[in-house]
């Protein structure tokens, strides 16, 4: 990140968290139930979502190697 551009971030306007823990689904991989860390995202442009995406993984960092991993539905009701 350039100096400038944290110049702009911190002038303000911008939602940021500190921290939040995965949330957690189960899912069944062959028969048996798996724990999978579930990550949510929504894409926004000027106050507008444009996509809700998902992922499911287990470890530290999100990844298509997971067993039982990677992208998952959203269902908006």
């Amino acid at each position: 990140m350039t100096k400038a551009v944290w110049a702009e971030i911190a002038r303000g306007g911008y939602v940021a968290q500190s921290s939040a823990s995965p949330g957690q689904r189960m899912i069944e991989i062959d028969g048996a139930p798996a724990p999978r860390k579930m990550d949510v995202r929504l894409y926004t442009y000027g106050g507008q979502v444009l996509l809700a995406a998902a992922r499911l993984y287990q470890g530290q960092t999100t990844n298509f190697r997971t067993p039982g991993g990677g992208f998952a539905p959203v269902l908006v009701i």
